[in-house]
């Protein structure tokens, strides 16, 4: 997978989320995901919602993933 194609997943999960992945090697991703849909969510609760958009693509095409889950008033806010 490429960088391109882990954003579109996450996209498509998180449709009103700001999605930025890099990877340098196409197995090892970080992303910056900002969406409303955060709000009121502990740090695991968003990357469990992150992680549920990649399905069975992690732990196999997607090695490791760095997740910045940020709501858009905290990314505002100098998150």
């Amino acid at each position: 997978m490429n960088r391109e194609q882990v954003a579109a997943m996450i996209q498509a999960g998180l449709p009103d989320a700001r999605v930025d992945v890099q990877s340098e090697d196409d197995v090892h991703f970080s992303a910056l995901v900002v969406s409303g849909e955060f709000e009121g969510l502990r740090l695991l609760q968003r990357h469990q919602l992150v992680y549920r958009t990649l399905g069975d693509k992690m732990g196999g095409e997607i090695h490791a993933l760095a997740i910045r889950a940020l709501t858009p008033g905290e990314l505002a806010a100098g998150g």
